[in-house]
């Protein structure tokens, strides 16, 4: 499914124009002026699947976050914008082929480690309520408590509930269960699954970040299943290999100046991986 078409930045013949008109304006920073059409990006055509490749710097995260921002994509954690970055969303222009789904949205590093810091804290919340509870088990279980009023009638529960469970039980029955069992790369995948749904656009930056090599071959195949199957269409800006060699996707390589299209295989970084593991090959024998 195709929601969006086509991306348009502002190009940098109307941004040289609106920085000469705000002159006065810009004092150290005109962020995100100058940072694309400083590699000739003026156009994105979007596919189902459509990838943006460039090493750090080259502006994928901020292409991703002007995208989000001009077509309202929801997002879980705040990003910095300079005092422009409304006119220069304002500058920009796009093509909505079919109306955008409620739950599409932009997923970045930020949300992802927010969301993995989340568990931990609630882990270690979990871990300090758990030595309470361990105290009030052994107090409840070996109280001298009468009953003297309805009042007490809750006190009274809970000693007998004591009394008829092991302390394992009665604390698995007050906490719930950590998430830390999980590793961080686990939780950054089910981050993912919870928030990728069916009909819907979504814009990853970087998700391969935290994820084994086989965890990311996982997203490939959620990803691919959410297009062929559940009306999905993706942007994603990645180095992985793994993503980048999705049968069918668009390809676009923020580290030619102009930017260009390309197959999976022309990429620097993957021909990298490539390289190495061929000179290496006499020892996987």
């Amino acid at each position: 499914m195709i929601y969006l078409t086509y991306f348009i930045f502002p190009g940098m013949e109307k941004e040289i124009e609106y920085i000469w008109r705000n002159q006065e304006a810009f004092y150290f920073s005109h962020y995100p002026f100058k940072v694309l059409s400083s590699r000739g990006l003026k156009r994105l055509d979007f596919e189902n699947i459509t990838f943006l490749y460039g090493g750090n710097g080259s502006g994928k995260s901020t292409a991703l976050n002007i995208i989000a921002e001009k077509i309202k994509l929801n997002r879980d954690s705040i990003y910095n914008k300079s005092r422009f970055y409304p006119d220069y969303v304002n500058m920009c222009e796009t093509d909505i082929l079919n109306d955008i789904p409620e739950n599409s949205r932009i997923i970045t590093s930020d949300d992802v480690f927010d969301y993995m810091l989340d568990i931990r804290n609630l882990n270690e919340g979990i871990d300090h309520k758990r030595k309470d509870v361990n105290k009030e088990y052994l107090d409840a279980k070996y109280s001298d408590f009468r009953l003297n009023s309805i009042e007490d009638y809750e006190t009274l529960k809970k000693v007998n509930k004591t009394r008829s469970v092991t302390q394992t039980q009665y604390r698995k029955s007050v906490l719930m269960d950590n998430v830390f069992e999980y590793s961080n790369g686990e939780n950054a995948f089910r981050y993912f699954t919870e928030k990728i749904g069916e009909n819907g656009l979504f814009v990853l930056d970087e998700p391969e970040n935290s994820l084994s090599p086989k965890r990311q071959l996982e997203l490939t195949h959620v990803i691919e299943d959410s297009v062929r199957f559940f009306g999905c269409q993706f942007i994603i800006s990645t180095h992985s290999p793994f993503l980048l060699a999705i049968k069918g996707a668009k390809i676009y390589n923020l580290d030619e100046n102009p930017v260009k299209t390309r197959r999976w295989t022309e990429l620097e970084n993957v021909r990298t991986y490539r390289d190495f593991f061929i000179s290496k090959d006499s020892e996987f024998k």
